[in-house]
């Protein structure tokens, strides 16, 4: 079993978007893939009669051909005001919590056991777990109480992507002030950069791109273009998610547009470079 982690400078930075088209690649390159988010913060989300997970993993999942698991996203929080929210744990609701106890009592505890423990299970039956990480592993006010980003990531020694938004402007600031917020320990597992959502001529790039790894010692692997595809997205800023029906005509829909996302995002990746990281 070996894992890759997507993490970003920002919510909406691309992540969900990005661990949904890998999924597919490495699907499609023969590999037994599975996504995974330890914990996430969504009013959209997949239910059966069994669980709920957040909607993001499960369209991950049919990007991954794999089967949709609580584990896929073993925390889930649903925001209903004044800083709480309904929590709900391996797919099941848990309890109502504060966000002050959430993270006082909850976090570091229960909720990261059983991180781990979904983690692991997808491990074992999985060639290729993809972690997804949540909003910036460098808000560090929050760093300790972080169980979705670089200490998941540590905890199985995964190579980490980082992704940025260059149409909102200051990614290299971003990708830049990130790593250098980060713990050195984690540091190191930081492997590369990804520019998202650029329009215009990737040449007048190139300096800055330079510069980076001058700064940083990591390189640049890769700038998505701005693509309009049709895929639910997450409740995250400036999204505005429809509601989703599960059934036939729609998941045949969604995997035409997870074909068509995941051959652009592969034709703008250095790939080989992507594979040697996991080897």
């Amino acid at each position: 079993m070996t894992s890759l982690m997507i993490q970003g400078t920002s919510s909406g930075a691309g992540k969900s978007t990005l661990v949904t088209a890998l999924c597919r690649i490495f699907s499609d390159k023969g590999y037994s893939v599975a996504p995974f988010k330890s914990q996430n913060m969504s009013n959209f989300a997949y239910k059966t009669i069994d669980f709920e997970i957040s909607r993001a993993q499960a369209i991950q999942a049919v990007g991954a051909r794999c089967e949709i698991t609580p584990d896929l996203n073993p925390i889930m929080l649903k925001p209903v005001g004044n800083y709480y929210s309904e929590v709900f744990l391996e797919g099941k609701k848990f309890k109502r919590m504060h966000a002050k106890d959430y993270y006082s009592k909850f976090v570091k505890g229960q909720g990261l056991k059983t991180a781990i423990k979904s983690l692991k299970n997808l491990e074992k039956n999985h060639d290729l777990v993809i972690l997804e990480g949540a909003g910036s592993p460098a808000e560090i006010n929050l760093d300790k109480f972080d169980i979705a980003n670089m200490k998941m990531a540590e905890k199985v020694n995964s190579p980490v992507l980082l992704i940025t938004d260059i149409d909102r402007g200051g990614s290299f600031a971003s990708l830049v002030g990130t790593l250098s917020l980060l713990d050195k320990k984690y540091q190191k597992l930081v492997k590369g950069f990804i520019f998202n959502k650029f329009r215009g001529d990737e040449k007048i790039l190139k300096p800055g791109f330079r510069k980076i790894k001058e700064k940083t010692k990591k390189p640049v692997l890769g700038t998505i273009p701005m693509f309009d595809f049709d895929i639910p997205e997450e409740d995250s800023l400036n999204a505005k998610p429809k509601d989703f029906v599960w059934n036939k005509k729609n998941l045949e829909k969604i995997d035409i547009e997870i074909d068509k996302l995941s051959k652009l995002v592969y034709k703008h990746l250095n790939f080989k470079e992507i594979e040697r990281l996991l080897k």
